[in-house]
């Protein structure tokens, strides 16, 4: 009885301590697994985390670099507009100093302005007064050409009609006027101290004739003909040409060629109309 007993405690708690066993097997079993499955979705969540950090943090890098070229464009930028403003602040100064000259420059002309329209205020006077004058130089050289011994006498005259014709110009100045009215009298002037010779057509007792003309200063005023045949001089008692005598035939010739500077200066006799011819 006692083993009868015995027996069935025994299957029993052996078979308890197999369904224990198993539980226990099962279990662990499934710890095992629950852990396997964590740690690959732990591994599996890390490897994701990682690559998306990995990824902005190169994105990060890029944006730095992005941002720092940037960054260095903008410093690069600003010196070149603060060397550009340096410039144009230099240029602003040597413009005030420019301006501040020109306007030193401008009182001065205005100044100067002033002085030449008052001038010309004055000239327009002088003008006004100065063309009645010069007008009448220009009847007086005339009439002194008219009265004079008859050298280069359609010179003369041509000279006093240029003058005439220049004073009804308006694109000639007044200046310019009275200086060539000034010099047709200093030449008439120089003729007074000049011996000179020249070709010319004269009018010898009514017939004309071709003679080389030698007119000594306004002392006389003599002709030759180029043969030497004749020799005379110009009497202005009578305002006309008139043979002399033989006796001035070389002396006049002598004197024309000293004209010519085809012989030395020397003394030589020329025919002079006295005081008494003259009466």
């Amino acid at each position: 009885m006692k083993i009868n007993t015995y027996k069935p405690k025994s299957r029993l708690a052996k078979r308890k301590n197999e369904i224990m066993t198993t539980v226990k097997v099962s279990r662990r079993a499934g710890l095992s697994v629950v852990a396997l499955t964590m740690l690959l979705f732990t591994q599996n969540a890390s490897a994701t985390t990682l690559n998306d950090i990995y990824q902005v943090a190169e994105q990060m890098n890029q944006g730095a670099l992005r941002s720092q070229s940037k960054i260095d464009a903008l410093t690069e930028e600003t010196r070149k507009l603060l060397s550009e403003y340096k410039t144009v602040l230099k240029e602003i100064e040597g413009l005030r100093i420019y301006n501040r000259q020109l306007e030193k420059q401008i009182a001065n002309q205005e100044r100067e302005m002033a002085d030449l329209s008052a001038s010309i205020d004055k000239v327009t006077v002088i003008e006004r007064q100065i063309t009645p004058l010069m007008l009448r130089m220009i009847d007086g050289l005339e009439q002194f050409v008219g009265l004079d011994m008859p050298f280069l006498l359609k010179e003369r005259v041509a000279r006093v009609e240029r003058l005439r014709e220049m004073m009804d110009r308006a694109d000639v100045a007044v200046s310019e006027k009275f200086s060539q009215v000034l010099r047709a009298y200093q030449i008439e002037n120089e003729y007074g101290r000049t011996m000179e010779t020249y070709g010319d057509t004269i009018e010898i007792a009514g017939t004309e004739r071709k003679v080389d003309i030698l007119k000594i200063g306004r002392v006389t005023l003599v002709y030759q003909t180029p043969d030497g045949s004749e020799t005379g001089m110009y009497n202005k008692n009578i305002g006309a040409f008139e043979a002399v005598g033989d006796e001035y035939q070389a002396s006049v010739r002598q004197g024309i060629r000293m004209a010519r500077q085809q012989a030395t200066q020397d003394m030589f006799s020329i025919p002079v109309h006295g005081a008494e011819a003259a009466q």
